[in-house]
């Protein structure tokens, strides 16, 4: 049975590994994780926040998916995002997902990334009680 995700890897083109670093672990916070010596060759690297892993490996023909993306759910959200924002990252707000506040980035070799937080939504309005006899 699956218990849980244990990571998710975006590819990167060759020599990207200085702006991949700069990025995930000075702008979205994430720590670098030592690779296995026998994976390490390959280039590549891999960052960690929470329970959060992404592995951006080497691609020779990298190009960016355009729609598939990671979903990374942060705290303050907008807070958050204004530490994208003042870190030179594009900010995207999207509010077609119910209960959740989220926006969209991209890492430097255009990799999309979903940010998200869970909100409380105001329960359905009852309905008026019937008139009483």
């Amino acid at each position: 049975m699956i218990a849980a995700v244990d990571h998710v890897q975006l590819a990167a083109p060759p020599g990207s590994e200085k702006e991949l670093r700069a990025f995930y672990t000075g702008v979205l916070g994430m720590t670098e994780l030592a690779k296995p010596p026998v994976l390490a060759g390959r280039g590549g690297c891999w960052f960690g926040a929470g329970s959060a892993v992404l592995h951006l490996g080497i691609e020779e023909d990298f190009r960016p998916a355009r729609k598939a993306h990671p979903g990374l759910r942060v705290t303050d959200i907008h807070g958050y995002a204004k530490h994208l924002t003042e870190k030179g990252a594009k900010v995207v707000w999207d509010y077609d997902l119910p209960g959740h506040l989220r926006f969209y980035s991209q890492d430097p070799v255009g990799n999309r990334l979903e940010f998200l937080e869970a909100v409380a939504m105001a329960p359905p309005a009852s309905p008026e009680p019937p008139p009483s006899r």
